[in-house]
């Protein structure tokens, strides 16, 4: 029996309700002209709502924030963060509104979230408003990441303001991106909490992380325990699909880092084209701060960051406090080392009967080899499960560096059967690659759209090749680059 769709909005206020010190209620500013520019269909009836009735006025309205239920409570959420390694004491939504939490019809709890909704309490001096562009950046490569099987917040939709706004680089229409993420509870939600001073805030705070994202640490001995517990392994899981697909975040700042373990603020995110661990794509990382590489090692400093708010809840002696959340970080390299063993295996096709003793430096190698010549990592990785058979391997041996090095890898890796169904699953053949996405972009802010259309389109359907779509499963052309990505403020 088919289940009928919500043409309303019915929002809960749990947040505000348990954590009022970190919320300031807010209203979003107006739209002169609103115009749908995407809507995320099924992701819409996921959450048992009617896309069409999100089309309408009345649903348009009500995704930028106007015309809510009653007892709704919109507010900006208050955070702190450590901003390239700097503590900056009071971020906050600058530029964005929780508008509450949905339940969807499975009974899982959703936040809905606004960017680009307009000034709050913590703009610090922005028009608190967002361009076209970056927003609909977030909302392709989180579809992407989503396809390709990585925790992320999704964009439910992106509704154009019929504003102009200005940024340094001239005029742009301006925006809304409608979010839905599991929670907005931040890293920088617990720095801000402890800032405070306030007795009791963090304790609620993790009480309320932990009924979101950690209940089964809600009956241990240590809750708090559980909860951080529960956050290294998730986010050492989030940094090894990050570096299978060669995602690169672009900001990793402790307020950039959620609870739930999802990807959040695409800002200057992109993907690697030619495999270097030190790529960094954002206008500002001038040190490599956040370079592909560095992610693990820079989310186990966040979730430093993280472990520092607990101690008074993770024991009553401080010294036992810190020895505990010591012994919880120094799990995180074994999480992720399992983490990128499992993507790697997968990536290369090999079964759980070759050992991680064999398994392990061969993928080691083949990184090494690929990292040498700048390889392009979306396309090889697609191409070698393309030839787990003997064939022509000049494609491949001829996109490294050393092609004899690569061919005597190639013969040792043939021999261990690798399966090409598994492969052809985990190496995608369409990513938003970097000069796909900002031709997409540019169009897009001039009022053109299909080339967005098709290019989302295509990374929806990562894994499946389609005629007509060549081109997006192409490296970038000779001499594009190096590219760069701006925060979009």
């Amino acid at each position: 029996m088919a289940t009928s769709l919500a043409t309303t909005l019915r929002l809960d206020s749990r947040f505000v309700t348990d954590l009022p010190e970190l919320a300031i209620p807010w209203q979003a500013e107006e739209a002169p002209e609103p115009t749908v520019v995407a809507v995320t269909e099924q992701l819409a009836v996921d959450l048992g709502l009617d896309p069409e009735w999100l089309r309408s006025s009345a649903g348009v309205r009500a995704l930028l924030g106007q015309d809510l239920p009653a007892g709704s409570q919109p507010v900006a959420q208050a955070y702190t963060g450590h901003q390239f390694g700097m503590l900056a004491p009071r971020l906050g939504d600058g530029r964005a509104l929780l508008l509450g939490e949905l339940t969807s019809p499975d009974g899982t709890l959703h936040d809905l979230h606004l960017k680009g909704s307009g000034r709050t309490p913590f703009s610090r001096g922005g028009d608190g408003r967002a361009a076209l562009g970056p927003m609909l950046r977030e909302h392709l490569v989180s579809e992407s990441l989503h396809a390709l099987g990585v925790p992320t917040t999704r964009s439910l939709a992106v509704i154009g303001t019929g504003r102009t706004i200005l940024r340094e680089d001239g005029y742009h229409p301006g925006a809304v991106l409608v979010r839905v993420a599991a929670s907005h509870l931040r890293v920088g939600s617990f720095e801000y909490a402890r800032t405070l001073e306030s007795p009791g805030l963090v304790r609620r705070l993790a009480e309320h992380a932990i009924h979101r994202h950690a209940p089964e640490a809600d009956s241990a001995e240590s809750p708090a325990r559980g909860l951080l517990a529960t956050t290294v392994t998730t986010q050492a899981w989030l940094m090894a699909q990050w570096l299978s697909v060669g995602f690169v975040h672009g900001v990793m700042n402790t307020d950039n880092m959620t609870i739930s373990g999802e990807t959040i603020d695409y800002g200057p995110c992109a993907f690697v084209d030619g495999l270097d661990p030190a790529a960094v794509f954002s206008s500002i990382d001038t040190g490599g701060r956040y370079a592909y590489g560095r992610q693990p090692a820079i989310a186990q400093w966040n979730l430093t960051r993280f472990a520092e708010t607990l101690l008074p809840l993770l024991h009553d002696d401080p010294n036992a406090a810190v020895e505990t959340a010591q012994d919880l970080l120094a799990t995180f390299p074994r999480h992720f080392g399992q983490a990128w063993a499992a993507a790697m295996r997968a990536k290369l096709g090999l079964n759980q009967e070759v050992g991680d003793d064999v398994a392990g430096p061969l993928a080691d190698e083949l990184l090494a080899l690929m990292a040498a010549g700048r390889t392009d990592f979306t396309s090889f990785f697609r191409r070698l499960g393309q030839h787990t058979e003997h064939g022509d391997d000049g494609p491949l041996t001829g996109a490294v560096a050393d092609a004899a090095a690569l061919t005597d890898w190639l013969e040792r890796w043939r021999a261990l059967g690798p399966d090409p169904e598994l492969m052809g699953n985990s190496n995608p053949a369409y990513i938003p690659r970097n000069h796909l996405a900002e031709e997409a972009l540019t169009a897009a802010e001039a009022g053109d759209l299909e080339p967005f259309e098709q290019l989302l389109g295509a990374v929806r359907d990562p894994f499946r090749e389609r005629e007509g779509l060549e081109r997006f499963g192409q490296p970038a052309p000779e001499g594009h680059g190096p590219h760069v990505t701006y925060c979009g403020t």
